[in-house]
């Protein structure tokens, strides 16, 4: 079997990368060389790479590439951007799949296309979607476009919608967080008690590499995260064992932390801190007979661990 992934460059497609390349004859394209790959691996460089002309004789396109989220974008118009690229793009790439007869189409899209929050029950894929940012809109219409080019034909489509994807080496919002833990100051989170699902790296990793073969997985889409959903102090007593600490938490009024992100820009922060958003994994388990390899906190403290290794 031979496959494709694209995004090599970003931390979940190289260590997708590095899992399936052991059991798969596999090509990676993306933008630079990723020095760090066992050198059986054929790279594809390009400058665009939904543009490139894909191999021949393909089984499995995985499409992780696409314009995440960018913190203080200063586009006047990044919603434009989004679509440029994780729409536009994607479909490129999957009118090749489409024409080369690839038997199966990976697409990444996000959590983010079912909401940013939840209230009284986890997000399914049967909910209506309702995405609250330029980015999980532009993932929404990917996958409402890729599933009308794909209609009929012999390509199979399957949808992956994580969360928030940890590890000691990830970007983003979880890189700070880290950095913030890793500090000994007390955290405003002594009573904070939502309910949030994550993906560990290695159990997302997993999880596509199921979706490759399975046969069940055709055609479908699927919410993917760890078994168990936790609370942000959770979150941080958990990172705080995996670094040797003990976490150390202040009350302070969530009403006060509302009106204070409010007030100084930050009222995504708040969310994604304060509010809960949970993910129901059962059609996964259910249909693909998938469990996550990782423990939320054995994955946790994991992190914990190699994010003091990094520093050393």
């Amino acid at each position: 079997m031979k496959i494709l992934i694209t995004g090599t460059t970003g931390f979940v497609g190289m260590a997708l990368t590095e899992k399936v390349s052991s059991k798969y004859e596999t090509i990676t394209v993306a933008r630079k060389e990723n020095a760090l790959l066992p050198k059986h691996i054929e790279q594809i460089l390009s400058s665009n790479i939904v543009e490139e002309e894909i191999p021949k004789d393909l089984d499995v396109i995985i499409h992780l590439a696409g314009r995440a989220h960018i913190l203080n974008d200063q586009l006047v118009d990044p919603l434009t951007e989004f679509r440029k690229v994780n729409v536009d793009g994607s479909l490129r790439l999957a009118q090749q799949a489409l024409e080369k007869k690839v038997k199966r189409f990976i697409f990444m899209s996000s959590i983010g296309v079912n909401g940013s929050i939840t209230l009284d029950k986890p997000f399914t894929e049967d909910d209506q979607p309702q995405p609250h940012a330029d980015y999980a809109l532009s993932k929404l219409e990917a996958e409402q476009e890729l599933k009308q080019l794909f209609a009929g034909s012999e390509t199979e489509l399957v949808i992956i919608r994580p969360p928030l994807v940890y590890a000691a080496h990830a970007p983003g919002n979880f890189a700070r967080l880290l950095k913030l833990v890793a500090i000994d100051l007390p955290l405003p989170f002594a009573a904070t008690y939502n309910k949030r699902s994550f993906v560990a790296l290695e159990n997302l990793v997993d999880f596509i590499s199921i979706c490759i073969e399975h046969p069940n997985a055709a055609n479908q889409t699927f919410l993917v995260a760890d078994q168990k959903s936790i609370s942000t102090r959770e979150l941080v007593q958990y990172l705080k064992k995996g670094m040797g600490k003990t976490a150390h938490f202040i009350y302070v009024p969530q009403s006060v932390m509302k009106l204070g992100a409010i007030c100084i820009g930050k009222s995504k922060l708040y969310e994604q801190l304060f509010e809960s958003l949970e993910v129901d994994t059962h059609k996964a388990r259910d249909l693909l007979d998938w469990t996550a390899p990782l423990s939320t906190q054995k994955a946790m403290l994991k992190v914990g661990q190699h994010y003091l290794k990094m520093k050393e």
